[in-house]
């Protein structure tokens, strides 16, 4: 697959050239950083985190949240930034029990909970709220997992801050417009459903200290 690059700024396009001739990046790739844009995977339902401007028909009724299994679609990316009014440095190593917002590459909208229900099954609602990457607390998820920091590939939770739910998918399936599309939910417990692991994206690499250098190790 071919990123669309109009979503890239400049400063991370040259870092895809740079990287591979780098000493130092292939040491560092195993980290999840601020600033990278990634695609998470389900664990166990094999399908990625996923959202479009198609507004759900109930609840809430804003941009719907999904999972797709389509490896290649440009709707699954999603940018790993610091919780509102909140800062961190473009590849620095996101750690186990941070608090993180996740912002729709494509739309701009951050991944979102709160106590509406779920339109199939009837669980917690999620979505994608904000406007240009501002929105509220309900946009604040808690990384749960066993490293210091989150490992590239390695099992993870988000825990979502103010109704404590875990982002999950249900096993359920939308019909039109989004026919065959899974419904994300929020779960009161980490049940089935609710582990989540890294796939396709592009990953900031940590600087070297004393470096103002910046590289970007891509797998697309």
């Amino acid at each position: 697959m071919k990123m669309d690059r109009k979503f890239l700024p400049l400063k991370v396009i040259l870092a895809l050239i740079l990287c591979p001739f780098h000493t130092t990046c292939a040491a560092k790739t195993n980290f999840v950083t601020c600033g990278s844009i990634i695609k998470l995977l389900n664990s166990d339902y094999g399908s990625r985190l996923h959202s479009h401007d198609v507004k759900y028909g109930s609840g809430s009724g804003q941009q719907s949240v999904t999972g797709v299994e389509l490896k290649e679609d440009v709707n699954s990316h999603w940018v790993i930034k610091a919780p509102t009014k909140k800062h961190c440095e473009r590849g620095e190593p996101v750690q186990c029990g941070d608090i993180i917002r996740l912002e729709h590459l494509t739309t701009k909208k951050n991944l979102h909970s709160h106590h509406f229900p779920s339109p199939l099954s009837g669980e917690q609602e999620v979505s994608a709220y904000g406007d240009e990457g501002a929105g509220d607390t309900g946009d604040h998820w808690e990384l749960v997992c066993s490293n210091d920091e989150w490992v590239r590939d390695a099992h993870v939770r988000l825990r979502h801050l103010d109704t404590g739910s875990y982002l999950g998918m249900s096993g359920r399936s939308f019909g039109r417009p989004i026919s065959g599309q899974m419904e994300v939910v929020g779960f009161s417990s980490p049940q089935h459903g609710t582990r989540w692991t890294t796939a396709e994206g592009l990953y900031i690499v940590p600087k070297d200290k004393g470096s103002h250098e910046e590289y970007a190790h891509i797998e697309l």
